[in-house]
């Protein structure tokens, strides 16, 4: 079965989040989406306007010290960051993996690190900076 790929462009940090707003739409509890992009690409303003579009009103920002962030919201969010993991088995020995298909949504930046645990029906999401204020993104695994 073929994934379907949405590819959009960015101009700025606002309309990164905007796009990460009109994302939320479309996801379902137990929703995973991976977060793919070098540093300062953009994935936690995505991240932040998903929030958003689910209600959120807190602060959001990378959880790169935390490992995992969770939002409280009729949708709860869980923001995970694999960037300090050294890999699958390190992942499992958070707990993180327990909030993979759980009733939120669960956001990962950093997949790569942990490509075991990135379930194959996961959502997507692959920010290139194609530009100093503007971004590529693509997404697969969701119709907008």
């Amino acid at each position: 079965m073929e994934r379907c790929l949405t590819e959009r462009s960015s101009f700025s940090p606002q309309e990164t989040e905007a796009l990460g707003q009109s994302l939320a739409r479309y996801l379902k509890p137990g929703a995973v989406v991976a977060l793919y992009g070098g540093l300062g690409a953009g994935k936690t303003c995505l991240a932040k306007g998903i929030a958003r579009g689910l209600g959120i009103g807190e602060n959001i920002t990378s959880p790169t010290y935390t490992i995992i962030s969770e939002y409280p919201a009729e949708i709860p969010l869980y923001h995970i960051d694999a960037y300090r993991l050294g890999g699958d088995d390190d992942f499992a020995g958070t707990g993180a993996g327990e909030y993979i298909g759980a009733q939120g949504i669960t956001l990962i930046e950093w997949p790569e690190r942990i490509p075991r645990s990135i379930p194959p029906d996961a959502i997507t999401v692959r920010i290139e900076i194609s530009g100093p204020h503007s971004r590529i993104v693509r997404i697969e695994g969701i119709e907008l």
